[in-house]
């Protein structure tokens, strides 16, 4: 592998996520691209924007230091496997893409083998096939140059602000209690944004 981190740390990357794939693979070494250009979060506050929800999202929350529940782990699921990253200190930070040109042909068999596995209309072979296909990628990932493996550019939005703390508010239909910046108005009333749907929706 060529990457910074040991068999060990890895293996606890797949404990924490439940299983190893390709998608963790990259997660994995997007995280080694923090590291190596901004540090961890534990030395300076750090903010890691993801735009997928795929596996590799995991391996950043293990080994940046980055999390949802800290404010610094913002999802953006726009399906795109591209991470950005941030150190508060100095707003410097970089956007990787997941360079698509690497490993086309194998990664387009991948995602046919993996469809038809889905499907349950797999044959044994095809599900071999299937097995083996995940492998080769997944260690490819691990073993490339990380030039090569992604396209690193500027980001592409200004650093977001920190986690604040804010009013709480009581929806008028539910009752419940619920952070100020996600409440409603709607025909006089504060809405959570539940409630808020049940009554906008148009049809």
């Amino acid at each position: 592998m060529n990457t910074i981190f040991s068999n060990e740390q890895i293996k606890k990357v797949i404990e924490f996520h439940g299983h190893q794939c390709p998608g963790l693979a990259i997660g994995i070494r997007a995280s080694e691209l923090c590291l190596k250009e901004l540090g961890h979060n534990s030395e300076s506050p750090l903010v890691a924007i993801c735009e997928t929800d795929m596996c590799g999202v995991d391996a950043i929350q293990f080994l940046t230091g980055c999390s949802v529940g800290k404010g610094n782990l913002i999802l953006k699921d726009h399906g795109k496997m591209a991470f950005t990253f941030f150190r508060r200190k100095d707003e410097k930070g970089f956007r990787a893409l997941l360079n698509h040109s690497f490993m086309t042909e194998q990664r387009k068999e991948m995602s046919r083998l993996m469809g038809i596995v889905a499907e349950g209309t797999a044959s044994e072979t095809e599900k071999k096939e299937c097995k083996e296909i995940r492998e080769e990628c997944e260690n490819s990932y691990l073993d490339a140059d990380l030039n090569e493996l992604f396209l690193i550019e500027k980001p592409q939005v200004s650093v977001p602000r920190p986690a604040k703390i804010l009013q709480s508010l009581t929806c008028e239909d539910c009752g419940e209690v619920h952070m100020e910046s996600r409440s409603r108005r709607f025909a006089g009333q504060t809405l959570c944004i539940p409630c808020f749907k049940k009554v906008e929706q148009k049809i």
